[in-house]
């Protein structure tokens, strides 16, 4: 469609104002627009790693509970769309061309980022689309990001760890209060985050703006029983949950989710506890350890950082593959490249680097020096390369970047991709 295309041009040009944090244009944005966050009803999604899984179980069990949901999420996958679903569909791209041109016309705007204009647009689509609830993701920290504009029914914080460190800080601590900007008065916030110092920031957060919280591990826990889960929530418990997204991790996830849930109870959501079976069981999230049959197989999972590479590390210890087991791999630049790829030792049989198409993606032959692999030249390189090393009988990982897999992931399932943006 070219008008989504020329549409699409115009905001990634965007791109040059970087990373705007700040909450005064997004505020001035929303009261020019008439405050589309208005009426509306939020979950609030913070936290480093397992910010997507949470978002999209919750929002799986509401849609299976009737209830007319909207979902932000960011970065896309494939398509820009996809960061915009209402009934978990992503918006249709005559949706969203005609949002941007009205925005990119509306000359009473300030001068606002490509998650900016995203944060706003989405904001518009779901209040259009009278959204019974809406999830909605953290683009970055939480504090300053543009999605603490609106004040949720529940938040959430998952996990904490090193990320961004520029931006948001170098130690867990400062890290977790700028996640824990989320929080507002009266509002219950659900905290899937472990660790002393990070517990500490979040309730000095909590205490000095007067928002009760619910700790993973004291009001709620999930435990694994062979292939089923069970999850506590207060006096609360369900046995023989079957999640949709893979990994043991996503027991913690899923204890989270259910707090949530529980706490959207207590303010008038009716839930189930069919609902809450099956929406855990239809959760999806594409690109999440996320599996490929074929000769040989592909496991696709954006792990981008150390905490991710690590537990995807953990989940590779029980497969067995008759062939090699590949790892394509390629981050950007501003990671922990060296406790990345530390987190495969033993893991892997080959790694083969590569880099995507963004500027900020590391240089291959630099991930070589650190532990010793293949440079492709690019990515469809990179993944014809590790076919063959696999053999018809192995396994290629791809990961390091959710931009890698975007690209190695289009190849490999031919699926239609916009270009990437790393905002």
């Amino acid at each position: 469609m070219i008008r989504y295309a020329e549409a699409l041009r115009w905001l990634y040009g965007l791109e040059s104002r970087g990373i705007k944090l700040g909450l005064d244009r997004i505020a001035a944005a929303v009261e020019v627009r008439g405050h589309p966050e208005r009426g509306l009803r939020f979950v609030h999604v913070a936290g480093t790693n397992g910010k997507g899984s949470v978002a999209t179980m919750v929002e799986s069990i509401l849609r299976a509970a009737g209830y007319r949901t909207g979902q932000f999420a960011s970065p896309h996958l494939q398509r820009y769309v996809e960061r915009v679903r209402i009934g978990g569909r992503p918006i249709s791209e005559r949706e969203a061309a005609n949002r941007i041109e009205e925005l990119r016309a509306d000359t009473r705007l300030p001068p606002l980022s490509f998650f900016e204009y995203t944060t706003l647009l989405a904001l518009e689509a779901f209040r259009d689309a009278c959204c019974d609830i809406v999830v909605l993701e953290v683009g970055l920290g939480g504090r300053l990001d543009s999605t603490n504009i609106v004040t949720p029914d529940v938040s959430v914080i998952t996990n904490i760890s090193l990320e961004h460190e520029r931006i948001l800080g170098d130690t867990l601590a400062k890290i977790a209060r700028e996640k824990a900007g989320v929080l507002k008065p009266g509002v219950p916030c659900i905290v899937g985050a472990r660790g002393k110092n990070v517990r500490r920031a979040i309730s000095a957060r909590a205490s000095s703006v007067g928002a009760p919280l619910r700790w993973i591990d004291r009001d709620f826990g999930g435990t694994w029983n062979d292939r089923s889960l069970s999850v506590r929530v207060g006096e609360r418990q369900w046995s023989g949950l079957r999640l949709g997204l893979r990994g043991d991790y996503q027991g913690d996830n899923a204890a989270c989710v259910l707090a949530t849930v529980a706490e959207l109870a207590e303010r008038g959501f009716e839930v189930s506890d069919a609902h809450i079976h099956a929406g855990l069981k239809r959760a999806k999230w594409p690109g999440r350890l996320e599996w490929h049959s074929g000769h040989p197989a592909f496991l696709f999972d954006a792990a981008h950082n150390v905490s991710g590479c690590e537990t995807l590390a953990r989940y590779l210890e029980d497969l067995e593959f008759p062939g090699s087991t590949v790892l394509l791999f390629g981050a950007m630049r501003d990671k922990d490249h060296r406790s990345m790829l530390a987190a495969f030792d033993g893991r892997v049989d080959r790694r083969i680097y590569t880099a995507s198409e963004l500027d900020r993606s590391e240089q291959p032959r630099r991930l070589a020096r650190i532990r010793k692999g293949t440079v492709a030249r690019s990515v469809r390189d990179a993944v014809a390369r590790a076919k063959r090393a696999a053999g018809p009988d192995g396994l290629v990982i791809v990961a390091g970047s959710i931009f890698l897999v975007s690209e190695a992931r289009a190849l490999i399932k031919n699926v239609r991709t916009d270009p990437p943006i790393a905002l």
